[in-house]
């Protein structure tokens, strides 16, 4: 118990310093006599919140002056003009170089455009865009991009670790049967099985529930996983993305609308026991609520998981903010901001555990509704 404790101190620390470490490299050229040809940086919190939350072509950890600590991933890009190119991320170093007539964008090519007067609308950070000799972006050449980011690769390593969990557990089932007590790993994993089966498939789907019991464990397990892996410093918040959330919500979507039956239709498009008027008022409330449903998971999640990240980072920047003030101010604040980051750090440990369940519940909610409707008749036969 203590080496856990201390396991979760020592990364809750590290994150901190890791921080610590890119904001002051933001910092750096305005303490010194910055050229007169640059620009002077300032501290923006804003971007460096964004820097952190958002996808990337690498692992970033920190950097310590110029020298940036990081694992490259591969850039795989299909150009009907130029062919497929693949090629490491580190190749671009960090959007300095153009590789092979493809730019990766950043603050610093946005705003070197924008000297040039060249339109820089649609271009986004971390984009690889096509370019031309001068280096502007080339409208003419088209690019598919099909690079492996860290929320891609995040979100592979965190299919295969669920899946060899899950399927070592059945192995174990298997070979010793339901009648031996669990062990090792297996000893930990059960009871989360049994609390999805018992307060989440079976109050809300009744006797079909283990039809859907493997949907739901499989959305519980992956939510969790990749919440815990975006509390590791240096990873990806997998679920702090909304493109993420968003094809978890249309699955659920697909398996809600599967599981209709004709009562449920015929509630959404000709309300029963209500006069015309009112059905024809109904009628766009009941369609709506089939699309708001699975747009309530999607932000649910989205939102949560990105404001601790966001929180975290605000006490952590507010530390140097003070600090730009005054040095005193900044040493006097640092424990309280500190202890508040390592709190909400905490929460969100907790808000990983709840947020995966709260998806796979409002999913198990939702798909019970869409047969509920003159299900009552076949239930009782059922008992």
């Amino acid at each position: 118990m203590i080496n856990r404790y201390m396991h979760v101190f020592l990364t809750v620390v590290f994150s901190l310093f890791s921080i610590g470490f890119a904001i002051a490299q933001h910092e750096e050229h305005t303490d010194g006599q910055a050229p007169a040809t640059h620009k002077e940086e300032t501290l923006d919190p804003g971007k460096i919140i964004i820097e952190h939350v958002t996808d990337a072509h690498d692992f970033h950890f920190f950097t310590i002056g110029e020298h940036h600590y990081s694992i490259p991933l591969p850039v795989i890009l299909y150009s009907p003009q130029k062919g497929l190119k693949v090629f490491s991320s580190a190749k671009f170093h960090h959007g300095h170089e153009v590789v092979e007539g493809y730019q990766l964008v950043d603050d610093h090519y946005i705003e070197g455009l924008q000297a040039a007067g060249v339109s820089t609308e649609g271009l986004k950070n971390q984009q690889i865009i096509p370019v031309d000799a001068s280096g502007h972006p080339d409208a003419s050449t088209q690019v598919y991009d099909l690079s492996m980011t860290k929320n891609v690769v995040q979100m592979l390593l965190a299919s295969i670790l669920l899946l060899l969990i899950m399927t070592n557990i059945a192995k174990k089932y298997k070979k010793n049967g339901a009648g031996k007590a669990p062990s090792g790993f297996q000893n930990a994993v059960e009871p989360v099985i049994t609390f999805v089966r018992d307060e989440v498939a079976k109050p809300n789907l009744g006797h079909r529930y283990e039809r859907y019991l493997p949907l739901l464990l499989t959305i519980f397990f992956f939510i969790l996983i990749n919440n815990l892996f975006g509390l590791i410093p240096g990873a990806a918040n997998v679920t702090g993305n909304i493109a993420l959330t968003g094809v978890l919500a249309v699955i659920s979507l697909v398996v809600i609308l599967f599981s209709t039956n004709k009562q449920f239709w015929g509630h959404v498009f000709w309300f029963p026991g209500v006069p015309i008027p009112v059905k024809l008022m109904m009628l766009p409330v009941e369609l709506m609520g089939i699309i708001t449903k699975p747009f309530a998971l999607m932000i649910r999640l989205f939102a949560n998981m990105v404001a601790g990240h966001v929180i975290i980072l605000s006490f952590i920047i507010l530390i140097f903010i003070f600090g730009a003030m005054s040095k005193v101010l900044g040493l006097g604040t640092s424990p309280i901001f500190i202890a508040l980051a390592l709190f909400i750090y905490a929460i969100e440990v907790l808000v990983a555990f709840i947020q995966a369940f709260i998806f796979a519940n409002l999913t198990a909610v939702f798909i019970g509704q869409a047969f509920e409707h003159g299900d009552h008749h076949g239930e009782e036969a059922h008992h």
